[in-house]
């Protein structure tokens, strides 16, 4: 057997391998020919004959031999023609139209791999020197060992479309087993869920990340040029409609104002002075500047009243903390605090560009906060952002919802992560779009170049 097995792992391919093993087998066995077929399409095709004689045979002969193997292979058992007395009768129908053909006596062992029967090796003697039913058995070992070695290197040798048949044809016939009950049980469910995923509908919603902003937000800036003088808020407070925000120091805009009245005083003595001497030319000089000085003056009195800043409506402050600012000079423009309603909110969703096609004005949602993360709030789109803007290395566009139930510790500035349902597709294309789009964007620009 260790011979045996030396002569065939010494060929890289079948078909030496085969014809080394062959020729090894009838040497020792003092055979006139051995022949190592494999079942192909149903039927056996013999792929090596001792000696190296294969393309020496007649193609009857070759067709004798493959039909003599498929007796054998057909009854799973070992056949000797003609059949000696002392063995259990076999049909040898063919085995005895090929002695018809070439004469002597015949055996043929079928080779076995995982109870499958895949091929068979044919001894013929010559006549009158019939196989001994005693060594017969250490024969059916030496094919039983080296014969899974010669399958395996014929199924690596096969194209890739006989052994996916191969393959498929061996599964199906496990199916159809009764052993395969539980092979069919789980085929019926992957079917049943290969169903699902492509055939049926559900919700599909489109995510991302979103904040909570009120519905209204109030930008309060500094009325002139000054110094800051009191800040009675901080971000987070609660504020009511005039309630005192912020005051600017006023006493430079005090001393303007004593220049304006002092000036304007002046002119209107000149005035009366001017009208008394019945001077027209210096009455219309006196009168304009009084004039001028009349109007500067009802200026500073507007930014007198504009240093003290009040809230516009009842809400939150939800930025500006001016008390780490008292003292500090501001320009007329600048931003000091920023008031938004307490209870109108509106929701800005981050939706990447993939995406928004799909989004309307009207589609449903649901709002998780990270700071409420039980707790789902419905939503409603109202707005689509025409422009898109990068964020994170994403271009995202942002869809503006409303809210339709606002919880009592709703805050401005609150983030987490928003769904809109725009339609049902099924799970297969919801797991997969993306991928296929990417292939075909890419696919596309490889092609253009």
């Amino acid at each position: 057997m260790l011979a045996l097995q030396a002569a065939v792992v010494s060929h890289p391919r079948l078909g030496p391998a085969a014809t080394a093993f062959a020729s090894e087998l009838a040497t020792r066995l003092g055979c006139e020919r051995v022949a190592v077929g494999f079942v192909e399409d149903r039927f056996s095709r013999v792929v090596a004959l001792s000696h190296g004689a294969l393309g020496d045979g007649s193609t009857d002969t070759l067709r004798a031999m493959g039909a003599a193997m498929d007796e054998a292979i057909e009854q799973a058992a070992t056949v000797i023609a003609p059949a000696p007395p002392e063995l259990p009768p076999r049909i040898i129908l063919s085995h005895e139209e090929f002695i018809r053909q070439e004469g002597g006596v015949v055996c043929t062992i079928p080779i076995a791999v995982q109870h499958e029967l895949v091929g068979a090796v044919l001894l013929q003697f010559r006549q009158g020197s019939a196989p001994d039913p005693a060594v017969m058995m250490e024969w059916e070992h030496a094919v039983a060992l080296v014969g899974p070695v010669l399958h395996y290197m014929r199924h690596g040798e096969r194209p890739w479309r006989k052994r996916l048949r191969d393959h498929l044809r061996r599964g199906w016939a496990a199916l159809r087993s009764p052993a395969g009950g539980r092979l069919r049980l789980g085929l019926g469910v992957a079917l049943v869920t290969l169903t699902v995923l492509l055939l049926v509908p559900f919700q599909y919603r489109v995510g991302g990340n979103a904040r909570v902003e009120g519905a209204i937000q109030r930008v309060l800036v500094a009325p002139v040029d000054g110094f800051l003088k009191r800040g009675l808020v901080r971000p987070g407070d609660l504020v009511k409609s005039g309630q005192l925000l912020a005051e600017l120091a006023e006493q430079d805009l005090q001393l303007e104002r004593s220049k304006w009245a002092s000036e304007l005083a002046q002119h209107e003595n000149a005035y009366g002075a001017a009208m008394a001497r019945a001077d027209r030319a210096q009455l219309v000089v006196s009168q304009a500047k009084a004039e001028e000085a009349r109007a500067q003056l009802d200026l500073v009195d507007q930014q007198l009243g504009r240093i003290r800043i009040e809230a516009p409506f009842d809400g939150v402050v939800i930025r500006g903390d001016l008390s780490q600012s008292l003292g500090a000079p501001v320009q007329r423009g600048d931003v000091l605090l920023t008031v938004a309603p307490r209870e109108r909110f509106r929701v800005i969703v981050e939706v990447d560009e993939r995406d928004i096609a799909r989004i309307r004005v009207g589609q449903a949602g649901h709002l998780a906060l990270s700071a409420l993360p039980w707790d789902t709030l419905p939503l409603a789109v109202t707005r689509i952002t025409p422009m898109a803007s990068a964020v994170e290395g994403r271009n995202v566009f942002e869809v503006e919802a409303a809210l339709s139930a606002q919880p009592d510790n709703l805050r401005p500035g609150l983030r987490g992560v928003a769904k809109i349902a725009v339609g049902r597709e099924p799970l297969a294309w919801a797991w997969t779009h993306r991928l296929i789009d990417w292939m075909r964007i890419g696919l596309w620009s490889w092609l253009g170049h």
